[in-house]
This record gives C-alpha cells, structure tokens and sequence, in this order.
C-alpha cells in the first residue's frame, strides 16, 4: 500500500525549485548526467535517479563519471561513461547534480560546459549554481536525491522501484543514515512514502554497511590508534599517509565513514580528517554535532559543504597541510566561543 505525496503539499521551496528543473529537463535533449568527481553515495544516487527521470522524458541522455563510481556502491544499477570522447553522442545540455563548485567537475567537463545548455541541482552551500538554463541550490535539504525526488514528482513520475531505490540511497548517505541534523520531517515523510511504495531502506542500510575487507579493518585500527586529541579534547585529528594504504592492503574507498566514526566520541565538538593524496596534496574532511559550523572552516580554506560536514583540498605536503587546517579550526572554534 501506497502512501501519497502529493506535489501541491510541498513547500513552497520545493515546489518553486522543482518546477523550474522539470520545465528545463523538458527543454533538454542530448543530456550529459555528471556529478562531483570521486563519486559518494547522494552523488551516485542523483545520477541513477536523474537517468530514470530522463528515461521517462523519452530524452537522450547519458550518465557521466571521470572517476567511475566506488567498488561499494557497485549494487546500484547504473551505466556511467568514464570519459565525454565514450557518449553514445555530442552532448547539447548537461545536467550537474550535488555539486555548484566548477573545481569539482572534472577539468573535461568543466571545458566543454560554457558550449552547453546546463542544469544545475545541489544542496551544499557556496554558490548560485553552475546552470545558464536553470539552477537550484537548496541548502536546507538533506540531499540532492530529496531534490530530484520532487523533480520526479513536478514531472508525474510515481517514486517507486529503481528510482525510489536511488532516492533512498542519497537520502541514506546524506543524512548519516537519518542521523544527520538536515534530517527533518520532510526526510521523514519522504522517507515513509518511499518505504510504504516498497522500497527496503533497512536492506539498503546492510548494503551500505556490510561491506569492509580486511584491509580497511586494519587500516581503521591503525588510524584509530594514531588519532589524537586537541584542544581539551574538545576536536579529534587523524592525518592518512600514502603509504598507510598500501601497508594496510586497503583503498582509498576504504576511508569513506571513518571521519563520521571519530565524531562519535564524547565532548568532541569537531572532527578532522586530513588525508595525503599526492605529495603536495591534501584532501580533508571536517564533521560537527549541532551548532559547530565547520563549513565556516573550511571556507576559509577555499572548502565548502554544510554546517556539521564540509571538506576541501590542500595544496600542501602533509606537514604544512596540518598546520593550517588545524588553525582554520581553532579559529572558527574561538570565534564561536567568544560569541557564545
């Protein structure tokens, strides 16, 4: 039995935003489907779902990942293109999904979208959109599946089977399995429609979760030993080298949850992943509980993302890496306790 979710009951937001893509979804062909490179699970989920979207359109469309999609998110049914030079054809629009940060696109793609007609739909602060035809940024949403869910649902396209499967997924990833503080009545109620039509959120979970190797075991225990504790315990650190993968037989994949995890420990306020991925280059992430916003952080550091998840790029060695990431954090941390 079905549970309805009527588009007219929305908020007006919602409404509003999903409107506009619908209409310019409808002006599209020949569509080009990309996320932000190094896929996470709300990025493929968008994909998938934007591809069944289109599908129902009757548009020509293609799903697109530079970097392909991870080993742990391989049970979703969905074909992406490594490369533009592999479409089935010239691209007239693309479609830019849980990203408004041209520096996370691939160089490729970033090339040839000025020459396309685009559509941007994300929900991480920092920008207007990367769309000439339409844009909708909705910070205050959980995930950009939850945004192409009512996209699915301004076209009057029932959220059920494979797209309702990729919905749950995004909306799983993006809200630290409802977790999150972005999990709010609209997640809820989204959620309760999707699960009521049949999709199974729990067996998605294990999905998701029932997935380590013996290589991330060991590289989780050699990071969590190497963890430490600053500021009066009050934020957690954790640096990866290169080589730790390669000791520990584990993949970069492997360290998808694991800043999550170190967020988990009493009276930390922030916690902070700083991980080596060339020698002059450095990824790092940054979780926060409640009213720590290290989105603040991190852009200042020319990151972005949400108030208690954000992350960024370091052009640095991992000494000089750490020195500044961890400045950026007691700054902000400072700040919000003089104001407070």
């Amino acid at each position: 039995m079905s549970v309805e979710l009527p588009f007219e009951t929305l908020p007006a937001r919602f409404q509003e935003g999903a409107q506009c893509i619908a209409n310019a979804l409808n002006r599209c062909n020949r569509v080009v489907v990309s996320g932000h490179i190094n896929a996470d699970g709300d990025s493929v989920a968008s994909l998938a779902a934007a591809g069944l979207i289109l599908c129902a359109l009757g548009k020509e469309y293609a799903l697109y990942s530079s970097t392909g999609i991870p080993d742990y998110l391989s049970f979703i049914p969905a074909t992406v293109c490594t490369s533009l030079k592999s479409l089935p054809f010239a691209p007239r629009s693309a479609l830019i999904l849980d990203c408004c940060d041209i520096g996370r696109l691939s160089a490729e793609l970033a090339a040839c979208l000025p020459k396309l007609s685009s559509v941007n739909v994300d929900h991480h602060l920092g920008g207007e959109g990367l769309g000439n035809l339409a844009n909708w940024v909705q910070p205050e949403s959980a995930a950009t599946a939850q945004l192409m869910a009512y996209v699915a649902l301004a076209c009057h396209l029932p959220l059920e089977g494979r797209l309702a499967d990729a919905v749950a997924l995004g909306i799983v990833s993006d809200t630290g399995g409802f977790c999150h503080s972005t999990t709010d009545e609209h997640v809820f109620r989204l959620a309760t429609h999707l699960a009521a039509g049949g999709c199974n959120i729990p067996q998605l979970r294990e999905k998701l979760e029932a997935r380590w190797s013996v290589g991330q075991m060991r590289l989780w225990a050699r990071l969590m030993r190497r963890s430490l504790l600053l500021r009066n315990a009050s934020v957690i650190f954790c640096a990866v080298r290169l080589r730790d993968f390669r000791e520990c037989g584990a993949t970069k994949e492997d360290m998808e949850g694991f800043v999550e995890q170190l967020r988990r420990l009493r009276g930390v306020k922030v916690a902070a992943l700083l991980r080596e991925e060339k020698p002059s280059l450095c990824k790092f992430s940054l979780r926060s509980f409640g009213a720590t916003n290290v989105q603040a952080a991190a852009a200042s550091l020319n990151g972005g993302g949400h108030r208690n998840a954000a992350g960024g790029t370091l052009r640095l060695a991992l000494p000089q890496a750490r020195i500044s990431l961890l400045a950026a954090i007691m700054r902000r941390l400072d700040s919000e306790e003089a104001r407070n």
